[in-house]
């Protein structure tokens, strides 16, 4: 699946069922004066505006290699993904403060039938949203789809919440102003899980395990002796990754002979990985 158009169809139909959504979340708001519902529409709002960025992180991407930018410029989508985590956050902490409010001024929302019928709906239209993007940033390892992917998943939970506390909400006067907090705090996590995995790529990232065990097995079809593989290196630039580590070789190997067993490695490496593999050589201490 092509990253960049994928990228694009998934960015263009969540902006316009959001702002579908936002429309109605708004709409049932200001016929009950809810805060919860005017915080749920704003974060419906916030996943159009993270899936434009999206599109743009997209188009970033996938442009090539440049002499400024030797690697790509694939860590647009890390970029993309700590943007749509900071608009999260201010959404967040803005309906924190205003649920906090609500609540020490005792204040009562009547919900009626019309935010009950719209909130099941947002329920339904953002899992499946949610499952969407998380199955397209699967196919494609797409940070920013699958960082908004997470938006979607808590824009449904928060709407399960909502729907819960209208259930309630004739006999407990503070469940709107609870229910913003609780929003407001589901958002807050949400930002953490996307800035955790953005910053991590960003930083550099240890390979993992199964990927290790791969290309040691990958080498030894290639050289019979234990070459002791050592002190990997993954640098991620998500349209173009580099690998580095360390092997050892006998020591009465010369200079052309170690080049020549590193270059084969490396040459496999790429065709079987789609890594650029980079093998520093050291003696074997007998």
């Amino acid at each position: 699946m092509d990253k960049t158009k994928a990228g694009y169809v998934e960015g263009a139909v969540s902006i316009v069922i959001n702002t579908v959504l936002f429309g109605l979340k708004m709409w049932a708001s200001v016929l009950t004066g809810s805060i919860a519902l005017a915080a749920d529409a704003w974060h419906t709002l916030s996943d159009s505006l993270s899936s434009v960025v999206v599109v743009i992180a997209a188009k970033l991407a996938s442009r090539k290699a440049d002499k400024e930018h030797p690697f790509g410029h694939g860590r647009w989508e890390q970029i993309a993904s700590i943007f749509i985590a900071v608009i999260l956050a201010i959404i967040a902490f803005s309906f924190l403060e205003n649920s906090i409010k609500q609540f020490f001024n005792k204040e009562k929302v009547e919900y009626g039938l019309l935010a009950v019928i719209v909130t099941i709906i947002s329920i339904v239209v953002k899992e499946l949203l949610a499952q969407y993007a998380f199955y397209i940033g699967r196919k494609t390892n797409s940070s920013s789809v699958k960082a908004d992917g997470w938006h979607h998943r808590s824009d449904a939970l928060s709407s399960v919440v909502v729907l819960a506390g209208i259930l309630f909400a004739k006999q407990f006067w503070w469940v709107d102003s609870v229910l913003g907090i609780t929003i407001a705090l589901m958002l807050i996590y949400a930002v953490f899980v996307i800035l955790k995995e953005s910053i991590t790529k960003i930083l550099g990232e240890e390979p993992d395990e199964e990927l290790i065990g791969k290309i040691t097995e990958e080498v030894k079809s290639i050289y019979n002796d234990d070459l002791h593989i050592h002190h990997f290196h993954l640098h991620n630039y998500i349209t173009h990754k580099e690998l580095t580590f360390h092997i050892r070789l006998k020591g009465n190997l010369t200079i052309g002979e170690a080049h020549k067993i590193a270059s084969k490695i490396e040459e496999s490496i790429l065709e079987k990985f789609e890594m650029s593999a980079t093998i520093h050589v050291e003696p074997l201490l007998e």
